[in-house]
């Protein structure tokens, strides 16, 4: 009994002193962490004063502290920041859908501000700003240099008012000046058309209108043709597509999809992750989507292009998206303002991240250069004089084998067929996509008899 005893004594001894030698340097190593940060809060906290005591000028001490919150935020990513109270009354106005601005959606590269995207139907979009522009000045001066919100403050202004915005642009030799004319931002989250017998939904942000918007627009373009049965496939646009609320980029893929996980998002600790998955019930009723995306589709749009390309549910096709892989939480701090904080990094079914990388669309098209329109007197003319087929020749015969209906439904199709091919002039990419549903649909069709 007492060789138990003296064992289990010794087990004990030998636990605290491997306790002791384990947790004693991880102590004395938290203590000098701790340390270290005091001594550099002492040193910002010497700085301040100096610089409240001694700079040139007189300075207001709560736009120094401000300063330096945003200078430790923007220098983890380009998207981290503070928000002063305005800007955070600014970002709740916008995720409602309604803001003044320019209606482009930036990030910062390089010193520069780049634009992610500018938003259909906005000022800058009728100005012909594209994803991938750089903003070098703003009414002459440089905002190299500047933080992105600083430089997004200069470019805010009255409703009315012009700024001219200098940019460079790949293909383009020299950077070009662009005057806009500010304007109030109402954005339109889905809008839709119907192509064909192609219903295509264009969603330009995912703010707390996208879902309703999404149902309202689906109904009444399934409705103008007639019912489901009538209805070859879908296009979801998601082209210059910013992001915006990742509940929504949820809601919108959950509604194309059965089942499924749809995205996972993992923090700095591993139980800080998250699992979002698909619950029953496809508003398509399992028609064939393709998916449009290209190098201004970012954050909530490569959620939804990832979910519904690693489900095989939609086929993506443009070019790469912009690969914004990483979420932001925001976090309302002391005095009305928040802080927005990058807190995770999120991942599409297959596991795959997309940070920096982007989604690959399953068919890459690139949206060509607009030809220029033919000199005054070439193409019609000449084209007018070629016959176009055998029924234009003269003297030829008719067709004898088909039915009033039948004669019918061939010019039904091939009005159809050339809608499609004049939307090329206006866009190759969607064209093409309504191309692929058309095809598809005609693969799946049942052969006559």
């Amino acid at each position: 009994m007492k060789k138990f005893v003296m064992a289990a004594l010794g087990g004990t001894v030998a636990g605290v002193l491997l306790t002791t030698q384990v947790a004693g340097p991880l102590i004395a190593q938290e203590a000098e962490r701790n340390e270290n940060v005091y001594q550099q809060l002492d040193l910002f906290g010497d700085i301040f004063e100096r610089i409240r005591s001694q700079y040139v000028e007189e300075v207001d001490s709560k736009e120094l502290i401000e300063a330096a919150i945003n200078g430790m935020l923007t220098s983890l990513d380009p998207h981290s920041s503070y928000l002063a109270p305005d800007d955070f009354d600014d970002m709740q106005v916008q995720t409602r859908g309604e803001f003044g601005g320019l209606g482009i959606e930036v990030t910062q590269e390089e010193g520069f501000v780049k634009v992610v995207s500018p938003m259909d139907g906005t000022p800058a979009d009728a100005a012909g700003m594209e994803a991938g522009d750089f903003i070098t000045h703003v009414n002459g001066e440089s905002v190299l240099g500047l933080t992105l919100d600083q430089a997004v403050e200069m470019m805010r202004g009255p409703v009315g008012s012009e700024i001219i915005i200098t940019v460079v642009r790949e293909g383009v030799a020299e950077p070009f000046d662009v005057s806009i004319i500010r304007d109030t931002i109402k954005v339109t989250a889905v809008r839709s058309r119907v192509v064909g017998n192609t219903v295509v939904l264009r969603i330009t942000t995912f703010n707390d209108q996208t879902t309703p918007g999404l149902q309202e627009e689906f109904k009444k373009s399934v409705e103008e043709l007639g019912g489901m049965e009538n209805v070859d496939g879908f296009v979801i646009d998601l082209r210059n597509n910013p992001g915006g609320l990742l509940t929504e980029a949820i809601s919108v893929s959950d509604a194309f999809l059965e089942k499924g996980e749809i995205v996972s998002t993992r923090g700095r600790e591993a139980a800080d992750g998250e699992r979002f998955n698909a619950t029953p019930g496809d508003l398509t009723e399992g028609k064939p989507i393709v998916l449009l995306i290209n190098g201004g589709s970012a954050s909530a749009s490569e959620i939804v292009a990832g979910a519904l390309q690693d489900h095989r549910r939609a086929i993506v096709v443009g070019t790469k998206s912009f690969g914004k892989g990483s979420v932001q939480t925001v976090v309302p701090l002391r005095g009305d303002g928040a802080m927005r904080l990058t807190t995770a990094r999120y991942y599409t079914p297959s596991g795959r991240s997309i940070q920096s990388l982007g989604v690959m669309p399953d068919i890459v098209v690139n949206q060509p250069a607009r030809p220029a329109a033919p000199a005054e007197g070439e193409g019609e003319t000449s084209a007018a004089r070629q016959p176009q087929s055998e029924a234009d020749l003269r003297g030829s015969i008719s067709n004898d084998s088909m039915t009033e209906d039948e004669r019918k439904l061939l010019e039904e199709e091939r009005a159809r067929v050339e809608e499609t091919a004049a939307l090329r002039d206006e866009d190759y990419q969607l064209a093409y996509a309504v191309d692929i549903l058309r095809g598809l649909n005609a693969v799946a069709a049942p052969a006559a008899e």
